[in-house]
């Protein structure tokens, strides 16, 4: 499937060349039009198929291309390469991790002291980032890395139990680096195949991870009707330290995460509606996200020019923005179908 391809593609902020290569290869022959802006956002047209007699909403879809990674500040003398995070990480997860560095996905592992030499006041500490090193086997005559050059895990993409068979060809879980928002990417994917009585706008934004950077210049240049932004959200179904603990959500399996509020956005209440309106009309199992954490593209698009009504939809994982991260295939295909009854539903434009 294609979200295969996307978790394994390299793609931190600002290098998403890779990711973007593979989904115009997925779209290009069955949408209208094609094109990438300067800062590097991949815009995709779908006209209307289903005609109106109003002339057509544009709505805006989105799903950012990038993941979090590191880049390399520095070659030490002895080959070593000290790195900055891209994006937010919890510094716990990165030791004795595998990296791909650079173009040309040079293979290397951060340094971790081993077992046998931890000293016993260093036993329940974390070292900072900035005493981390990545080690790709080199001195510093023989590196093909310098500054400036980006990281990011080795993980490969892998199913859970066993692929889908033909009984239940979207069950399972899988797991794979980049879930966020490689996941969204391709539901976009899958949504740019249907016909809708609006035009679609879709974007595959870039530095979403760094700021939302490239969704602010794609809503400004679409100036949309109304936007939707395709995530994926980290899953709260862990184990808890007792059986009174609540339980977390969203939860893999219960279906797409519908935002009300995050850090930076509050939904628009009518899209918000539609949303549950269709999710139960279609007999489509939907849930919330956690409110007020986090925050996504919808925090840039929704301020741009006079205001773009918005909403957000997620696919739930476990462990994001962590070397890998589980999903849920049904949660997978319930937002393709939600969304895809959703954009069918969308009215004419009013005047």
């Amino acid at each position: 499937m294609i979200l295969e391809e996307l978790s394994n593609a390299f793609g931190v902020s600002s290098v998403e060349g890779e990711v973007r290569k593979i989904i115009v290869e997925a779209v290009k022959d069955y949408v209208d039009s094609w094109r990438i802006d300067t800062i590097g956002n991949l815009f995709v047209t779908r006209r209307r198929r289903i005609e109106t007699e109003a002339s057509p909403l544009k709505v805006m879809v989105t799903a950012h291309m990038d993941e979090v990674g590191f880049i390399i500040s520095e070659v030490k003398s002895s080959g070593l390469l000290k790195f900055k995070p891209v994006g937010g990480f919890d510094r716990r997860i990165l030791l004795g991790k595998a990296v791909v560095v650079g173009s040309d996905k040079v293979p290397g592992v951060i340094g971790l002291k081993p077992v046998h030499l931890v000293k016993r006041g260093e036993r329940h500490t974390v070292g900072s980032i900035d005493s981390m090193t990545i080690d790709i086997g080199a001195n510093s005559d023989s590196t093909r890395v310098k500054a400036g050059d980006f990281a990011t895990f080795a993980t490969q993409f892998g199913y859970l139990g066993g692929q889908p068979d033909a009984v239940s060809p979207h069950a399972g879980q899988v797991k794979g680096k980049a879930f966020d928002d490689r996941a969204g990417c391709a539901v976009l994917v899958e949504l740019l195949k249907g016909d809708y009585p609006v035009d679609l706008v879709a974007v595959f934004t870039v530095q979403e991870e760094i700021g939302s950077r490239g969704a602010k210049v794609a809503a400004y240049a679409v100036e949309p009707d109304l936007a939707f932004i395709l995530e994926c959200t980290a899953a709260d179904d862990l184990p808890r330290q007792s059986d009174e603990a609540d339980e977390g959500f969203p939860r893999l399996g219960d279906g797409p995460a519908i935002t009300v509020m995050d850090r930076s956005f509050i939904a628009d209440r009518t899209l918000v509606d539609l949303l549950i309106e269709t999710a139960e009309a279609e007999g489509l199992p939907y849930q919330f996200k956690r409110p007020g954490i986090g925050g996504t593209d919808a925090g840039a698009v929704h301020t741009i020019r006079e205001g773009v009504p918005s909403a957000v939809v997620s696919v739930p994982a476990r462990y994001i923005h962590a070397p890998a991260a589980v999903l849920d295939l049904t949660d997978f295909w319930n937002t393709v179908k939600l969304m895809t009854a959703v954009l069918q539903k969308l009215p004419a434009k009013e005047g």
